[in-house]
């Protein structure tokens, strides 16, 4: 069946703005390389804290997997990939007990990796704002399926980067 010419210039819009989106991260160093290393360090981090730990302990059976899918994830996010499919919120949701500490840990590990890894400025503020809109999203995600549109307003006070 023949592509219509909407369609085309469609993928083709998406295919160019994957490309710069992923150009620009790799400009200020956030290439592949980079992501892969940062959830490498990061996860070994979450590994062996004490608030965290235990509950990634209790649901990842297999790290290698878990990593990869993690990176896959981040490239989506850096780079604009479409690699990544899955449904992060229903799997946190599914954590009971989540609050808005365990949010506040994750982004200080996640934080106090990027800046381990000596990354420059631009990277560290990019990298470092997306983690916390995906832990502000999630928290609120979580709050307000349990608490209903009250919770919406959850994760304001996470750090930042």
């Amino acid at each position: 069946m023949p592509q219509t010419l909407a369609a085309k210039t469609a993928r083709e819009h998406v295919a160019k703005a994957r490309q710069a989106k992923r150009a620009s991260a790799e400009e200020i160093g956030i290439d592949a390389h980079f992501i892969s290393e940062m959830v490498e360090r990061f996860y070994a981090s979450i590994r062996a804290d004490d608030l965290l730990g235990p509950i990634f302990a209790e649901r990842i059976g297999n790290w290698p997997v878990h990593l990869e899918r993690m990176k896959l994830f981040w490239r989506s996010v850096l780079h604009n990939s479409g690699e990544f499919s899955g449904n992060p919120m229903a799997r946190h949701i599914s954590i009971p007990d989540l609050e808005e500490a365990h949010f506040s840990r994750w982004l200080q590990l996640f934080y106090a990796n990027l800046h381990s890894m000596n990354a420059g400025p631009q990277a560290v503020s990019l990298v470092g704002e997306r983690a916390r809109m995906i832990a502000e999203s999630l928290l609120a995600g979580i709050a307000t399926h349990r608490d209903g549109i009250a919770g919406a307003n959850q994760g304001r006070n996470l750090p930042h980067v």
